[in-house]
């Protein structure tokens, strides 16, 4: 039984992430999205790089996808992205205003507003390393840089959310968690 569908279409160092902390993941190409064969799961992965095409190539699969990736939130999953990697980018696939500046910096992060989505960062207090900024949203803000740029941001859609994020780092197994134990089986 998967319970996270990591979209990428070759093996990455991050499934080794969700092994360590017990949670049965399936890496996916963004094209099989809405067949048969793909199982209900309580969490999609899109990760860092996913609009950079010296990285992957899953960005058209995801962008023909946009609708049941909506569904899939809002019937109760939950939908995790990380940066594009690339100067500038628009989110026009997703059900929610969101874009993207790169600019690669270090530094600690604010909160914005207490979430549990913030455990995603074990300690608050180390610099962390993001690689860019939202230029515009309309979801909740949770973390910021020090001149008060988004860097997380969580979208309540129907049953699920949406949570997108620039912070260049792992996340922490608390926060793979949580993105598993406040989500239900859907599928994608």
């Amino acid at each position: 039984m998967t319970e996270v569908m990591l979209i990428w279409d070759n093996p990455l160092l991050f499934e080794k992430l969700f092994k360590e902390h017990n949670i049965k993941c399936q890496r996916i190409v963004s094209d099989s999205i809405g067949t048969p064969f793909i199982s209900p799961c309580k969490c999609v992965v899109i990760p860092t790089g996913f609009a950079n095409k010296d990285y992957t190539n899953i960005l058209p699969g995801i962008e023909r996808n946009a609708t049941r990736l909506e569904k899939f939130v809002r019937e109760g999953g939950n939908l995790v992205i990380f940066s594009p990697i690339v100067h500038s980018y628009k989110y026009e696939w997703l059900p929610m205003e969101l874009e993207y500046v790169q600019q690669q910096e270090v530094t600690t992060v604010c909160k914005v507003k207490d979430h549990e989505a913030q455990c995603l960062i074990e300690d608050t207090e180390n610099e962390v390393e993001f690689d860019g900024f939202f230029s515009k949203t309309d979801a909740e803000v949770v973390f910021s840089d020090k001149s008060g740029n988004p860097l997380m941001v969580v979208k309540e859609l129907g049953n699920g959310r949406i949570i997108a994020t620039t912070i260049h780092e792992f996340p922490s197994g608390k926060f793979l968690k949580w993105i598993n134990e406040t989500a239900k089986k859907t599928r994608l």
